[in-house]
């Protein structure tokens, strides 16, 4: 309560900042809008774009501060950029075709037009697509130049703007469901862990990084399917692989034990992932998570695949498996990040069972 109260005087100058400032600068829902058609525009045409965050400098949100920034972005930017609210105490500017550097620049012009005994506004910059990094700096060292930030000049990824957040309902769906699978199962995990353990040498789980949230990095679990050692003979085999794009996938993989391969027919392989959904790192319902090696190499477009949370079965598992091409693959994904629903998801868990039990597309 003692928190709420304190936040409270902050809250509304916040709003209140935002009532002067209408006019000037976009609301928190259309800066998103915008963040979210640079992003399809490049991932269109392939050029980059930067985001420039100011945030106040110290405890006090000071509305002083923010009209002589508003006044400055006004006269600063061009026609093609756009200013709004990122949230109740930062401002943010897109900008398109503007590199890192470029975006600095700007940051540069605006903290040095404060007064000298005004702080300027904290800043940040952020680039898309994230495989491109432009490491030009400006290296002046006037006084003038001092009153910047002295925090290093470190040029994130978009990605975290683009994330989101899981709702309620699911997180609650996905606690009960995995909750439940892992007492249920528990005998049938102790068989298979027995029968790995008899079939060949080496741990009964596989343990792989996997890209996750906005390209997070975690630890994915299943049952071990193949030999131990198996991941660095991958390389050897590249050159048989059956999936187009960056995933790997091989029907006769000579590296799958007599075990393994019923294993990953059934899919009972898959289940330890339930205690990776029960900590949150995944879903039951979501894109199914890459290694990070093949989620790395992925098209800028086809890691929008990553706003979610990735899960144990999605539109791909029940509508094609191994049989689509990966960029079908991705649209499917795409499909369910702009359709996530109780009924979507409740019908995608549904559907999962006869697709596993019919082993379509499995390999």
């Amino acid at each position: 309560m003692m928190f709420a109260r304190l936040k409270e005087p902050a809250r509304r100058r916040a709003r209140r900042a935002r009532g002067v400032f209408r006019q000037d600068l976009h609301d928190v829902a259309h800066l998103r809008r915008v963040l979210e058609r640079e992003r399809a525009r490049s991932d269109r045409t392939g050029d980059p774009f930067s985001f420039l965050i100011f945030t106040p400098r110290g405890k006090e949100f000071e509305l002083a501060t923010w009209r002589r920034l508003a006044k400055i972005l006004k006269r600063r930017l061009r026609l093609t950029d756009d200013a709004g609210w990122l949230d109740g105490e930062r401002i943010g500017v897109v900008l398109p075709h503007t590199p890192a550097s470029g975006a600095w620049k700007l940051a540069d012009d605006v903290c040095l037009e404060f007064p000298p005994r005004t702080p300027p506004p904290l800043c940040e910059v952020y680039t898309y697509p994230t495989d491109w990094v432009d490491d030009e700096r400006n290296d002046e060292t006037g006084d003038d130049t001092r009153r910047r930030d002295d925090a290093a000049r470190q040029v994130d990824s978009l990605g975290v703007f683009f994330e989101r957040p899981m709702p309620a309902w699911k997180r609650w769906l996905d606690v009960v469901g995995s909750g439940v699978g892992l007492i249920a199962l528990a005998p049938l995990f102790l068989l298979v862990a027995i029968a790995i353990k008899i079939g060949s040498p080496g741990p009964v789980l596989f343990r792989q990084d996997r890209s996750g949230l906005g390209g997070r990095r975690f630890k994915m679990y299943k049952f071990r399917s193949m030999v131990a050692g198996a991941e660095r003979r991958q390389s050897e085999l590249r050159a048989l692989n059956e999936q187009d794009g960056p995933a790997f996938k091989l029907t006769a993989d000579p590296r799958v034990t007599r075990l393994g391969r019923f294993l990953r027919a059934t899919s009972i392989d898959e289940l330890p992932q339930l205690w990776n959904v029960l900590l949150g790192e995944m879903s039951l319902v979501g894109p199914r998570p890459l290694p990070c090696a093949e989620s790395d190499a992925c098209e800028s477009w086809q890691q929008r695949r990553m706003d979610v949370t990735p899960g144990l079965t999605c539109i791909w598992q029940v509508r094609g498996r191994s049989r689509v091409s990966f960029a079908e693959w991705v649209r499917m994904d795409l499909e369910y990040a702009r359709s996530v629903s109780p009924a979507t998801d409740i019908k995608i868990l549904f559907q999962t069972v006869p697709a596993v039990l019919l082993r379509k597309g499995a390999k």
